[in-house]
């Protein structure tokens, strides 16, 4: 840690936490601070053809949790594997707000989560399903379900 560079958080590192604490006295600092990027490779091992999603979620500029794993099926296309990265990075986000809510810091506005295929945006925003997104179905309704409720907005970043 001696070459490390340090930077501010919006953490009160000097309080202390005890059965006697006072719960967040200004819980709007981290109202509109979490936000999941979502990745995908598609047919990325050369052997199986299977793809590889990613996604990463921080509250502010921390990162809370993130994760990187071979997808239990084969893609058919793009927009599937991506999507399914989309799906995990919602998943997490949904378990975070759970866990903020019982700690009585509810999140109040939608958590952003950037994708970078135009396609698997356009299938969260779209409830209608599509013949090549048909076998995803499940997928498509729980994102769809979320973007529905403006808990999330999936968002396109160019890769």
């Amino acid at each position: 840690m001696l070459n490390c560079n340090p930077c501010r958080t919006i953490v009160d590192t000097e309080k202390k936490l005890g059965p006697e604490g006072l719960p967040v006295t200004d819980p709007t600092l981290y109202c509109s601070l979490l936000i999941a990027y979502s990745d995908a490779d598609w047919v990325g091992c050369p052997a199986t053809r299977w793809s590889t999603s990613g996604y990463c979620v921080f509250l502010g500029d921390n990162l809370l949790t993130w994760s990187s794993k071979r997808q239990d099926t084969l893609s058919r296309f793009s927009v599937e594997a991506e999507y399914r990265g989309v799906t995990n990075a919602v998943a997490e986000k949904s378990w975070i707000c759970n866990l903020l809510r019982e700690l009585h810091t509810p999140l109040f506005t939608a958590t952003l989560v950037y994708c970078d295929n135009v396609n698997a945006v356009y299938v969260s925003a779209n409830p209608m399903q599509h013949q090549r997104t048909i076998h995803i179905e499940i997928e498509i309704h729980f994102v769809c379900d979320k973007v529905a409720a403006g808990h999330v907005r999936v968002l396109h970043v160019p890769s």
